[in-house]
């Protein structure tokens, strides 16, 4: 195990089962965003869980602006932790932006991972013309930059009830704008522009590994029909449209995101069981 990594990160293992799944957390969050869903999954598999360099309560002294300049790095930050903990047939779960993350990763060391599930996905978040609906505007990106710039704090409470879209869940707002609020601004403002500006459309059709998507039925940073383009360039994926609003449903609804994943995951093991192709 390479302690170094492990520190860095702020690396962090429960479980007692033999395959290995990384939950891998979204911009302005950390990996506390996943304590409604690990307990489901410590019988029966290893968690591993962390933070981005620049988030939670990883070391910041080793945030570099050049390796953080576009999703190479975070995804190079994936497979840092593969290799410290020598871990193959991950089952990868990503949330927003490390949906994109671990696809990047995942096209690097296919090696590692068996299957990934995709927490409301985005291959790019700006409208482009009438063939892609992003869900914004490019305009809309960057004022949402500029503002970060100019107040940060009127930024993340902005930001973060959007982000959840729900108002009969304060307590989700107000968490998730202390998160927003706990992250160095200058180095929140690169990882948003990396976020909002990447366009990973094309690296889509390049992936044959397993995925399961899971989309909120309202959702004002990856609208459905994102969820849905998505679905259909991954040409290994399931489409699991929930119930649940917002960008957040392992916080807001956690229960309907765990009954989605517990049954693609017991779905995929009925068919290796069977020595089905899946």
């Amino acid at each position: 195990m390479d302690s170094a990594v492990v520190a860095r990160n702020h690396v962090t293992i429960l479980g007692s089962g033999t395959q290995t799944m990384l939950f891998a957390h979204g911009f302005g969050c950390s990996q506390q965003m996943w304590r409604f869903i690990t307990p489901a999954f410590e019988d029966t598999y290893r968690l591993v869980l962390f933070d981005y360099v620049g988030s939670g309560a990883s070391q910041l002294g080793a945030y570099n602006p050049e390796r953080y300049a576009n999703l190479n790095g975070y995804a190079q930050d994936v497979l840092d932790i593969c290799s410290a903990l020598e871990l193959t047939d991950v089952i990868f779960v990503g949330h927003s932006v490390s949906c994109m993350i671990g696809l990047l990763a995942s096209l690097k060391a296919p090696e590692r991972f068996s299957r990934l599930i995709m927490i409301g996905p985005s291959p790019c978040y700006i409208n482009d013309g009438v063939d892609y609906v992003g869900g914004f505007n490019r305009t809309d990106i960057e004022e949402l930059l500029e503002t970060m710039e100019k107040n940060y704090i009127g930024w993340a409470n902005f930001l973060a009830p959007v982000v959840i879209n729900d108002p009969t869940q304060p307590e989700m707002t107000q968490e998730l704008n202390e998160s927003f609020c706990s992250t160095d601004p200058l180095i929140a403002r690169q990882f948003a522009q990396v976020t909002f500006l990447s366009d990973n459309r094309s690296d889509l059709a390049k992936s044959s590994i397993p995925v399961l998507i899971l989309q909120a039925s309202q959702d004002l940073i990856a609208p459905v029909e994102v969820g849905t383009y998505v679905h259909q360039r991954l040409r290994n994926s399931e489409l699991a449209v929930l119930d649940a609003i917002g960008h957040c449903p392992h916080m807001s609804a956690p229960q309907e995101t765990l009954q989605a994943m517990t049954a693609y995951l017991q779905r995929a093991s009925n068919a290796n069981t069977h020595g089905a192709v899946y």
